[in-house]
């Protein structure tokens, strides 16, 4: 998963492997931050509405440390995670054991076979609209004829978050990359979600990891008690499936 401040730069078209100073220097304070985010499970619930993946083989780019890893590894036949970072690489490796394999890699240029995969996530990572043109091009071709991609990022129209979000990155256009991704087949959803913090100190600690130090201080001090409504769009585009007709 990667920072605000990396996904604009990856909206606006630059290097697509692009430092993410939260995971990268506070690992265990972002390791919260995963415990906390979806506390309800809401975008779990539309991933399985959309692109289920019981018994079927799933690659998620940008894996991180490997938080959401052994959920899919529950149900799949097989789960790849790619990750780019090389500590991250380990902690994920650690993480996952046997359930899942772990590939030092970035997204555009992914180390599996043509058409071997069925489903391709990928949460808050690299696909933040134009610029990311090669990462889609890489997912189209793992993926089977059938199967579909899934890119879950951040909705900077939703407040209060969003309003932090688009403070700290003016640059960003929301309106633009949902047109991008619209261009390029995808299917759009909306999705409320809460992140609930277990005390004040790990919600404070968060927030100063995910914005700059100004940005910062204004959404602890806007931040009543331990949950934050925080929106996520979910885009889906399917792999038309070759007709044997």
């Amino acid at each position: 998963m990667r920072s605000l401040r990396a996904a604009v730069a990856a909206a606006v078209g630059a290097d697509p492997l692009i430092p993410s100073p939260n995971i990268w220097n506070w690992p265990e304070v972002y390791e919260q931050e995963n415990r906390a985010q979806d506390a309800d499970g809401a975008v779990w619930t539309v991933l399985r509405e959309l692109t289920p993946w019981a018994g079927l083989d799933v690659l998620d780019v940008g894996c991180g440390d490997g938080f959401h890893l052994p959920v899919f590894a529950a149900e799949a036949a097989s789960v790849t995670g790619v990750e780019p970072h090389p500590p991250l690489v380990e902690r994920a490796r650690r993480r996952v054991g046997t359930r899942a394999r772990v590939l030092q890699a970035g997204a555009a240029a992914l180390p599996l076979p043509d058409a071997s995969v069925d489903v391709v996530h990928a949460r808050t990572a690299y696909f933040f609209g134009p610029g990311c043109e090669p990462g889609l091009a890489e997912a189209q071709r793992v993926l089977r004829p059938g199967g579909a991609i899934a890119i879950v990022d951040l909705d900077a129209t939703v407040e209060p978050y969003g309003r932090w979000m688009r403070a700290d990155i003016p640059r960003y256009d929301p309106a633009r990359v949902e047109r991008f991704f619209e261009k390029q087949g995808f299917s759009l959803r909306r999705v409320p979600t809460t992140w609930r913090f277990p005390d004040r100190a790990s919600c404070e600690a968060v927030l100063r990891i995910e914005f700059s130090r100004a940005v910062a201080e204004r959404a602890v001090a806007e931040t009543v008690g331990l949950a934050v409504p925080v929106g996520y769009r979910v885009h889906v585009r399917r792999k038309v499936a070759i007709s044997q007709a």
